[in-house]
């Protein structure tokens, strides 16, 4: 893991806030809000949406981090190292120094921040009509939570920025399904305080988290399109799948009774499953292996072979995330560029290259985190409990184990014994729990 900046990085985050200069566009009269997890400061964006005649304007400001590091310096070389945010229950390592990432550079309320404002004018289907990406000062006017957020709705009591989000967020995904995206969408266990310890939870995501996400997935749709057109950029890229991938599913299909019609997609037939039968979440677990490949894809006059995003249905780059994703400063910086027909800039250009390599390592160690603090969790929570037999649901089997997810607590984890019907719940007895190494196993009775 990172460790704490060193001096020289600090010193220079310092600098950069005092040397900070604000764009010359004023869009202060925006009354953007932010919309986060409850007690987030690193907040990289804030939006708007107004009903525009027969469309929308879909206003989002993106923290503006390249105004604050220079390229080459310290700190540049810092972000490079380390590659994106890592999050633990109670604690973060940070990108960028806290003094800009939760303070100078974040989107925070009620101060005035550099910012890289995307204007985004859709049709009443929430279609592209045209966009504008450019540097102005923004200040947000509230901290929202999607709690609270989706209170609101229940109540229809969306503030004025949010009123028109459940729209263009239910548009914008009927036109993914039109695009047959392969969207998983299962709930993820999350570790979570619970009185003096912690818990494993699964939480799906609510409906005011699917709108907004909706906005970023919008804003990075918008950018590799605006990068292809000019020949130049970084884009997310996930590989449409194999027909071989597909056979297999159809299969695991068949066998779980799921119905796949001939001449269907497997986003569309993905769509339809119920997240609360488990021979369907089995299904979308097996899904998984449709959205492999995925990768940063860098190019420079050349169209890359792989241009879109089999998750998404459509080209798709990373630029929403800069204080939290190194990408997206860069991405942002080849996308100001192109809207305002100017020269990429050459420190752009030429980190084009190594972004994937650094990127893959920084994705790979947050996977690592999130699976270890996931495990040491599971067996803490069992540590106690070898012996005793639970409920669970069989999510995929092999000759002689199986993948299983507890009713309670929500643990998951392999399960030795033959025959386990998929799909299927079964009673499992706990054979090992250990904390030091964060092993959890079970065994089908």
């Amino acid at each position: 893991m990172p460790g704490d900046f060193a001096s020289a990085v600090l010193d220079e985050a310092k600098h950069a806030v005092a040397a900070v200069e604000l764009p010359d566009e004023d869009a202060t009269d925006i009354p953007f809000v932010t919309v986060d997890p409850t007690g987030s400061r690193d907040l990289d964006q804030a939006v708007h949406i107004a009903r525009e005649a027969d469309g929308y304007l879909v206003s989002y400001a993106i923290a503006d981090v390249a105004s604050f590091v220079r390229p080459g310096g310290a700190l540049d070389a810092e972000a490079h190292r380390r590659g994106e945010t890592l999050y633990f229950p109670d604690a973060r390592v940070p990108l960028y120094p806290p003094t800009l990432s939760e303070d100078a550079a974040s989107l925070l309320p009620g101060v005035v921040r550099p910012a890289i404002l995307w204007r985004i004018a859709l049709d009443a289907d929430a279609s592209v009509r045209t966009v504008d990406a450019r540097r102005a000062r923004v200040r947000s006017t509230a901290q929202l939570d999607y709690a609270g957020v989706q209170d609101a709705l229940d109540r229809n009591q969306l503030p004025d920025p949010l009123v028109a989000l459940p729209d263009v967020g239910r548009a914008r995904i009927a036109l993914a399904r039109q695009e047959h995206a392969i969207d998983l969408e299962l709930p993820e266990q999350e570790v979570e305080r619970a009185g003096g310890g912690w818990t494993i939870v699964a939480r799906a995501q609510l409906p005011v988290e699917q709108y907004n996400a909706e906005i970023s997935l919008l804003t990075g749709a918008c950018a590799a399109q605006l990068m292809l057109a000019g020949g130049i950029g970084l884009l997310r890229t996930v590989p449409d799948p194999s027909p071989a991938a597909i056979a297999t599913l159809r299969r695991a299909a068949h066998a779980l009774g799921v119905s796949w019609p001939h001449d269907a997609h497997p986003g569309d037939v993905l769509a339809g499953l119920a997240r609360d039968n488990p021979k369907h979440v089995a299904l979308l677990e097996h899904a998984a292996m449709l959205l492999r490949g995925a990768s940063y894809t860098p190019f420079d006059g050349t169209r890359p072979d792989v241009i879109t995003h089999a998750g998404i249905g459509s080209p798709y780059a990373h630029v929403t995330a800069p204080l939290r994703r190194l990408a997206d400063r860069y991405a942002s910086e080849v996308c100001l560029a192109l809207q305002a027909r100017t020269p990429v800039p050459d420190w752009v250009r030429a980190a084009l290259p190594q972004l994937p390599d650094e990127m893959q390592r920084a994705d790979r160690l947050a996977h690592q985190v999130d699976r270890a603090v996931v495990d040491a969790t599971e067996a803490w929570l069992l540590r106690d409990r070898v012996g005793e037999t639970f409920l669970a649901v069989v999510i995929d089997a092999d000759g002689h184990a199986a993948t299983v997810v507890l009713d309670e607590p929500v643990v998951r984890a392999r399960c030795d014994g033959a025959g386990m019907p998929v799909g299927e719940r079964v009673t499992v007895r706990l054979t090992t729990a250990d904390v030091a190494t964060r092993t959890v196993r079970f065994a089908y009775e």
